[in-house]
């Protein structure tokens, strides 16, 4: 079977691909020629978080978002739904969910209106090389009622954003990608439905949205078959979030060929660097149940350890600095544990994806 390609401006991506999140146009505690060389061809940036942020005549400046980061690789924005669905739902930020659009109340008589057509205009001033329309999240505690009328208000934000795409970008030649979001919760035939209503609107590819984890922290793929079965092929298939190594797995094996989450950096930071179990990279077996390890840094047991963390890696870290270093860097707090852990985590995930791919 032909792999397929995630065409940016500057190239072409072979998929599987994993995109670690640069929410608000950086990945904590690195640059992005650390990032670029991890081998990591993409990362993603989000839509609302940079929509309230970021002056919009940067963007007339630099063209795009990719030339403000100085980063030459791909890059997706994601429209931001779920970090705007969650907190205004669990009432962390002042707002309410409308047909019109998420309205947003951010002083005293100030009120905002983040719409679907809002997100895909500012998506296009970002310059990105693959857009996502706004979705209504559907809460994971949400009744069949609920769940259902968030599903109806997803297919009538993915409708306007459509027409918005189209207008916005009609006459061009090169165009993003736009990606459609499934809701629905665990309730498998609004699940189908959403699906099959966005593959009649027409997109290049769906996203798995809302929430799919369970109380114990582990995913119901049911809801990812039932995409994935509905979707014609050619189509990309996005795991919105997920990003535990076996879960990406998993989620290959059904047809989903792209991937973002805040783990690998988020983990690093925290210390928890992902080894492959195996004494090259030429010899890992991701088909094995227990292919990784996650290797704790700041363990006392690691103060004398001289050993490299993996020697199925070829980051810095791993070519340049000892367990027992790293051990150190983060029982003084100094920064480069962060970074050094970052870039092993990232070449990780990047590695991951070139053995899936094969």
């Amino acid at each position: 079977m032909k792999q397929k390609l995630f065409r940016y401006k500057n190239g072409e991506i072979s998929l599987p691909a994993f995109f670690p999140d640069a929410t608000r146009g950086v990945i904590k505690m690195l640059d992005f020629k650390d990032v670029e060389e991890t081998k990591t061809p993409g990362v993603l940036v989000n839509t609302f978080h940079l929509w309230q942020k970021l002056d919009k005549k940067v963007l007339e400046k630099y063209g795009n978002i990719g030339k403000f980061m100085s980063w030459e690789g791909a890059v997706i924005s994601d429209s931001g739904g779920f970090q705007i669905m969650s907190q205004i739902k669990k009432g962390i930020i002042k707002g309410k969910i409308k047909d019109e659009g998420v309205i947003l109340y951010p002083g005293k008589n100030k009120r905002l209106v983040f719409s679907p057509e809002e997100s895909i205009c500012f998506q296009i001033k970002l310059g990105t090389d693959m857009v996502i329309v706004l979705d209504d999240f559907t809460d994971p505690k949400s009744s069949y009622k609920e769940a259902k009328e968030s599903v109806e208000r997803t297919l009538l934000w993915a409708r306007r954003s459509k027409e918005e795409f189209e207008k916005l970008t009609k006459g061009r030649k090169e165009k993003p990608y736009l990606l459609g979001v499934v809701q629905g919760g665990e309730y498998l035939d609004l699940r189908k439905l959403c699906t099959k209503e966005l593959v009649k609107i027409g997109f290049d590819g769906l996203g798995w949205g809302g929430w799919p984890f369970d109380e114990k922290g582990k995913i119901n793929f049911a809801s990812a078959e039932v995409i994935s079965e509905n979707t014609p092929k050619g189509y990309f298939l996005h795991g919105l979030g997920i990003g535990k190594p076996e879960d990406i797995v998993k989620c290959v094996s059904l047809g989903f060929n792209i991937f973002d989450c805040v783990i690998p950096t988020r983990d690093g930071r925290h210390g928890r660097l992902f080894t492959f179990n195996a004494d090259s990279i030429n010899k890992i077996d991701i088909k094995k149940k227990n292919f990784y390890s996650v290797f704790t840094a700041d363990k006392d047991s690691n103060s004398l350890e001289d050993s490299p963390v993996s020697t199925s890696c070829d980051c810095l870290l791993c070519k340049k600095y000892s367990k027992g270093y790293l051990r150190h860097l983060f029982k003084i707090g100094d920064v480069t544990a962060m970074r050094l852990a970052s870039i092993h985590n990232l070449r990780f995930y990047s590695i991951l994806m070139e053995k899936l791919g094969t």
